[in-house]
């Protein structure tokens, strides 16, 4: 397992196997857009599959959705795969109203499988991470219900 080396208390990403985990945390406002935006557009660039996890966001506002929404597709328009961890309602229905269900195809990992993020306790302590058991290349989950309009 490679470790990317990072400083930052909002995002910590680790690399294994080909796929990359960059789990974020904090309010994903227009300024943490503005801080994430760099770092997101390398990993999005350098990925063979990109995972971002967002279970432990307080806060995502339209910036955020935009900026998840802008990785997701220059991530697949590389030819690499893409997957949004979110089992957080709030957000899930952000995505729901904003018809942003086929482009960023949150997944809740019900079955825990995924990588944990933060596990309690210090700041700069290091989150505990597995590899993926779902195949993420599996076509984006048809329960959220969203579709957009054919014009």
């Amino acid at each position: 397992m490679q470790l990317i080396p990072r400083h930052d208390p909002y995002m910590i990403v680790r690399s294994t196997g080909g796929v990359t985990v960059a789990a974020l945390r904090g309010e994903l406002d227009l300024v943490l857009v503005r801080h994430l935006r760099p770092e997101l557009d390398a990993l999005v660039r350098e990925s063979d599959a990109l995972t971002v996890d967002i279970r432990r966001l307080t806060f995502c506002d339209a910036t955020g959705l935009g900026l998840l929404a802008h990785c997701a597709g220059r991530t697949r328009q590389r030819g690499a795969r893409w997957r949004l961890v979110c089992d957080q309602p709030w957000i899930l229905r952000l995505i729901r109203l904003t018809a942003l269900g086929d482009v960023l195809c949150p997944d809740a990992d019900p079955t825990g499988a995924l990588p944990v993020a933060w596990e309690e306790g210090p700041a700069d302590a290091l989150p505990v991470m597995t590899a993926l058991q779902r195949d993420p290349a599996a076509p984006c989950p048809v329960e959220l219900g969203v579709r957009r309009p054919v014009s």
